[in-house]
């Protein structure tokens, strides 16, 4: 216990060391108004983590999350599927009417906002409170559940799902949109957004044609995969015919299935939020230029460029997590990188999720209030459907310093939660207690990194 003491000490003085530099080097939200020092910050974040794991391996003794006790609260009438689907169904088409209808001013169009802040952003916390909502209302999924219904048995033949695409066409979906909302010069464009969302469903309708709708949803549906991943993290979990379950929070996270390209989704999750925050730091202000003028300048040398930063930032999330996977591998026998990496994969979400709500929580906070004008006046045409056109944006909601508090409590609970799955997964495959606890010494390592990094980002760029 003693030499582990030590070595969890170690790793908690080398962050603490680390994150003060980095995250006093560039302008904190609201810093001046803050009641401690911004360096003490990351002392604090250090600590909690090594502490969390000294008492993980001391308190924590056997899996808890694997299997773990459910509850059934009571089952979901199928009416209130068909009402979602068609909520869903109608709120797709009137944001592709007002891309297309509406102004090109993206703050006065419906469109821009229910895509980058509603649906990027505030489904995945809904997600968290509430379990997988987006399932019920997701809007190309009930069109194809309506056809079905509709088609009453005639419909042709699908084929099975191919295991060894696995998860990889969320993956790469998921990419395709973190470069449309980072990189894309015409990225607030309302008519490009309503065509991109048109050919984006018409994609998943067809895959959900040739596959099956349930088999391309959990697999290959990009956001329908992404936000099932947050959910994972509720209390709440719908079961296949209707019932509504209570389970202990983060133990759906273990049950994620072990398919290819799921680790690869995750590490693209944190690794796209990472370059939203270093693409607004000095390193990023220096380096962009010189890629941009490489690639022949203009707005396809911008885009190039960003796409060199972001494809690089996914690459480097996804080596600092390989490299933990590493050395986990020279703790017990049997276990090889491969199938370590695969099983604690599901650990990474809690950190995707505190990456997302760290960036954009200022953006959902103030931005999100928009929809109350929006809806009114959803092609900024001077409408008023439901008088609350002439309604502003209340800025003073949350004070800055209280988007930094939440921002930092996001980080730190989010990776202590991870660190809490993979000690539960070790607990779960290695031989003894004592294995278990030495292998996590890697994750640990993993864990304080990704802090220290989510800090210094938060340093970079501020309130979103």
């Amino acid at each position: 216990m003693t030499r582990r003491v030590l070595v969890v000490a170690g790793l908690v003085l080398a962050a603490a060391v680390l994150v003060p530099p980095i995250a006093s080097a560039h302008g904190l939200v609201g810093r001046t108004d803050l009641p401690i020092p911004t360096w003490l910050f990351g002392w604090a974040a250090a600590v909690v983590l090594g502490v969390s794991f000294v008492a993980l391996s001391m308190l924590w003794q056997s899996p808890r999350l694997q299997h773990p006790r459910e509850r059934r609260l009571f089952r979901i009438p199928r009416i209130v599927d068909v009402i979602c689907g068609v909520i869903a169904i109608a709120w797709f088409g009137v944001v592709v009417y007002a891309g297309y209808a509406g102004v090109n001013t993206p703050t006065a169009n419906l469109a821009p906002t229910s895509i980058y802040v509603i649906l990027w952003v505030g489904v995945p916390v809904a997600s968290l409170l509430f379990g997988d909502v987006f399932r019920a209302f997701n809007p190309w999924r009930s069109l194809a559940v309506g056809l079905r219904w509709l088609s009453r048995g005639r419909g042709w033949r699908t084929l099975p799902y191919p295991a060894r695409a696995g998860r990889w066409p969320a993956a790469i979906g998921i990419v395709a949109f973190a470069w449309l909302e980072l990189n894309y010069v015409h990225k607030t464009d309302p008519a490009k957004l309503a065509t991109i969302a048109i050919a984006y469903a018409v994609v998943q309708l067809i895959g959900m044609a040739i596959y099956g709708i349930d088999e391309w949803s959990d697999n290959a549906d990009p956001l329908g995969v992404y936000f099932n991943l947050f959910s994972r993290l509720s209390v709440f979990e719908r079961r296949p015919g209707g019932s509504l379950y209570a389970r202990p929070p983060l133990s759906g996270a273990p049950q994620m299935p072990a398919v290819a390209g799921s680790t690869a989704l995750l590490v693209v999750a944190i690794g796209s939020t990472t370059f939203d925050g270093f693409s607004n730091g000095p390193v990023w202000a220096s380096l962009g230029p010189d890629l941009t003028d490489l690639f022949g300048g203009g707005t396809v040398g911008i885009e190039l460029a960003g796409t060199v930063g972001l494809i690089g930032c996914i690459l480097a999330i996804g080596g600092f997590y390989r490299l933990g996977i590493a050395g986990m591998e020279t703790v017990g026998r049997g276990h090889d990188s491969r199938d370590l990496a695969r099983r604690f994969a599901h650990t990474l979400i809690p950190i995707a999720f505190a990456y997302l709500l760290a960036h954009y929580f200022s953006l959902l906070v103030y931005q999100g209030q928009a929809m109350k004008y929006l809806v009114s006046d959803p092609l900024g045409n001077g409408s008023d459907l439901f008088g609350t056109a002439k309604q502003g944006i209340d800025y003073s909601v949350i004070s800055s310093t209280g988007i930094w508090y939440v921002q930092v409590a996001a980080l730190v609970c989010g990776h202590v939660a991870g660190l809490t799955l993979a000690h539960d997964r070790a607990l779960s495959i290695y031989s003894n207690v004592k294995e278990a606890s030495r292998s996590q010494y890697w994750m640990l390592v993993v864990m304080v990194g990704f802090t220290s990094l989510g800090l210094w980002l938060l340093s970079v760029i501020g309130a979103r």
